[in-house]
């Protein structure tokens, strides 16, 4: 496996879930990190959480939705060993009741905001790029349509890319139900009776947690040999 210490690391999404416990695995590992979000206030709020345990981490303001400030973005960063991608908003529901304005701003922000940072950013020679994805790309939900199709248009991105890109190692992360923020706006007995229903079915027997998938992304970013695949980490979602 590759060292991370002393290489720098660019995660896109890292303040909250998979991004946040991927930077502190990266961190943990010696990497400079910087992470990337929208939001200034949880920038604030995750460079603090990270900065208590003495890592080098900076926190960089960032909408994959913007051609020109993801160039500019890029521009002005510097080169990097390893990109992360965890960001992207993608709302849930049928085909016949989601606006097709916010189908379109979910296609916008995961799928292309990840192929705007990919043309843009600089990474170094033996570096790699991560993508996360789901599992809802082999293994639909009845109101999942659109994610469906945006997480398998990511992994084909991919396959493409490590071809195109090559050396630079291009791969997927794909995971199952985490248990994350982003069911925070849940009623609490509700979110937990999901979970548990989730638990039961999964042969793991357990619903995953955002650091499960940050162990993964650290294993394709740093294996020398791992590229254009697409590692699912789903509890065995896919065959349950």
């Amino acid at each position: 496996m590759t060292s991370f210490a002393h290489r720098r690391v660019l995660v896109v999404g890292g303040t909250s879930g998979v991004g946040l416990a991927a930077a502190h695995r990266f961190l943990a590992e010696g990497a400079e990190t910087v992470i990337a979000s929208r939001s200034r206030a949880k920038l604030d709020a995750a460079v603090t959480e990270l900065a208590r345990y003495g890592a080098k981490v900076e926190g960089r303001t960032l909408d994959l939705r913007s051609d020109g400030e993801v160039e500019q973005f890029s521009a002005g960063i510097g080169e990097f060993d390893h990109v992360v991608v965890t960001a992207g908003e993608t709302p849930m529901g049928r085909l016949d009741t989601l606006p097709l304005a916010d189908a379109y701003a979910a296609m916008d922000s995961k799928f292309w905001g990840a192929y705007r940072l990919a043309r843009s950013v600089r990474i170094a020679p033996g570096g790699s790029l991560t993508l996360v994805a789901g599992y809802l790309s082999q293994r639909p939900g009845k109101a999942s349509a659109l994610q469906s199709a945006i997480n398998a248009a990511l992994e084909a991105l991919v396959r493409g890319l490590a071809v195109e890109q090559a050396p630079l190692r291009v791969n997927a992360v794909s995971p199952g139900l985490l248990r994350t923020p982003l069911w925070d706006a849940l009623p609490v007995e509700t979110r937990e009776q999901m979970y548990a229903a989730a638990a039961e079915r999964l042969p793991a027997r357990r619903v995953g947690e955002a650091d499960d998938v940050a162990a993964a992304i650290l294993f394709v970013a740093g294996n020398p040999y791992t590229t254009g695949t697409t590692l699912f980490v789903d509890g065995g979602g896919m065959i349950a």
